[in-house]
């Protein structure tokens, strides 16, 4: 053997050894999403929390986008044939990425690039082998006539554990040609509209710098799922479109909404029955009917709604504030465990409601009390200023009085013309504490003006 033959081996020799030392290892205590498959033996684990590269190994360029953990990119155009022209349905090139993705023992990551593509409807079903992340980098557009909708639904996630979804891309839902027709506030029996995002049944997902638009109806539907964080989510449409709730959660456990904003024509986020441990932090919301509990005790066998969790948030220009309602003569129910706290309203109306009279177009009885118990609830350090001299206003229930209230440094001023603001209270009696401003009522069914 040669010199430089021998060399050659000797180098061969020590990048082997090199390469076999210097291979990545998970990070301590990491495990895959509950109930996904392991990664094969000697892959790297995902990152606690979401996907990182693997170590030691080459960073992508910026912009570009960045693999799920030893997994595979799936790029719907490169590999699907996707086309970014507002004709070509996404919904076969989307549905092969996510069978391919779902079955894979690896974390894998499903690309949409920039460019703004059609979408007729996507229902991307679990449960898959390991983690999913999808980066919607471009702008997906539903078909704007309702009719093309035979169910309220138009993007869903159902029966997944592990997902990501970012990218900072839009999810659009074309919402004008809709909102003239949505009578489901005041119809019980009308056809409802799709939903933009619906998550089903869904644990341990993030959503992050993705904006959705115009949505038919709610934005964003919660249901069954748990350990869910949003995370500089924004949610965007005009203050008169119709029932369209920002963020609504119904029986979930962990939802948390972090450093959003929302502009709506309905509650930026409301929680319905079963909602448990739900934290709101650095929301901007508004317009928009503003932040709320309930409505409760519309539907026989809601479950209890406890632990929430709403504080560093602005609410501007809204018709409400923070709140809680539920329906009187309606059905029994409990919420309890609910801190609003370190709140700025700006030209707010009812800055803070607590409602058990709540009935919209006259369809209950409001002679009959509202049967779902209050308890554990408080407001502090609230500031800011009221466009209705009604400031705060805890109305609870004749049958079933609020328990354990907390007002605590209270500074909200009317600006309007004529009398100062007003704090009214019946069947509660809050425990005070710091600045009140309007003065709070102390005992059932008071009226007080400020000074």
């Amino acid at each position: 053997m040669g010199v430089e033959q021998l060399k050659i081996a000797v180098i061969s020799v020590l990048l082997v050894f090199f390469t076999s030392t210097t291979k990545a290892q998970p990070p301590a205590g990491a495990q895959p999403a509950a109930g996904g498959a392991q990664p094969a033996a000697g892959g790297a684990q995902p990152a606690a929390g979401g996907a990182q590269p693997a170590a030691g190994g080459a960073q992508p360029a910026a912009g570009a986008a960045q693999p799920a953990a030893g997994g595979a990119v799936l790029d719907v155009v490169a590999k699907f044939g996707a086309k970014a022209d507002e004709q070509t349905d996404l919904n076969p090139a989307l549905m092969n990425a996510w069978k391919e993705a779902c079955a894979s023992p690896t974390p894998t990551t499903i690309v949409i690039p920039k460019g703004t593509f059609l979408l007729s409807k996507a229902e991307l079903t679990g449960p898959c082998k390991a983690r999913v992340e999808i980066q919607l980098q471009g702008t997906v557009k539903a078909p704007g006539d309702p009719a093309a909708f035979k169910t309220p639904d138009w993007i869903v996630f159902s029966n997944v554990v592990g997902l990501t979804l970012n990218g900072g891309g839009v999810i659009d839902g074309q919402g004008p040609l809709a909102w003239g027709k949505n009578t489901c506030a005041k119809d019980k029996f009308c056809a409802a509209l799709p939903v933009n995002l619906r998550f089903n049944f869904v644990s341990d997902a993030i959503i992050q710098d993705i904006t959705t638009k115009d949505s038919k109806q709610f934005h964003v539907n919660i249901l069954g799922c748990k350990n869910i964080k949003f995370i500089k989510f924004t949610v965007s449409a005009p203050g008169d479109s119709a029932n369209t709730d920002g963020i609504h959660i119904g029986r979930s456990d962990g939802v948390s909404i972090l450093d959003t904003t929302i502009k709506t024509g309905d509650d930026c986020i409301s929680l319905g029955d079963g909602s448990k441990n739900v934290t709101v932090i650095g929301v901007t919301c508004g317009p928009g009917h503003g932040i709320s509990v309930g409505s409760l005790g519309k539907w026989k066998n809601e479950e209890p709604v406890n632990g929430v969790f709403v504080r560093n948030c602005t609410i501007s220009g809204t018709s409400n504030g923070v709140r809680i309602k539920s329906w009187p003569a309606a059905e029994a129910g409990t919420a309890s465990d609910m801190h609003f706290e370190d709140i700025t309203m700006d030209n707010v109306g009812n800055p803070i409601l607590v409602d058990q009279e709540y009935c919209p177009w006259n369809q209950c009885n409001l002679k009959a009390p509202s049967n779902v118990k209050l308890s554990k609830i408080s407001f502090k350090n609230i500031r800011g200023t009221s466009s209705t001299v009604e400031v705060v206003k805890l109305v609870c229930s004749k049958s079933l009085p609020c328990e354990e209230v907390d007002l605590a440094d209270i500074d909200l001023a009317f600006k309007g013309p004529g009398a100062p603001g007003v704090s009214q209270c019946s069947h509660v009696k809050p425990k005070l504490a710091g600045k009140m401003n309007p003065p709070a009522c102390t005992a059932e069914g008071t009226k007080i003006a400020a000074n």
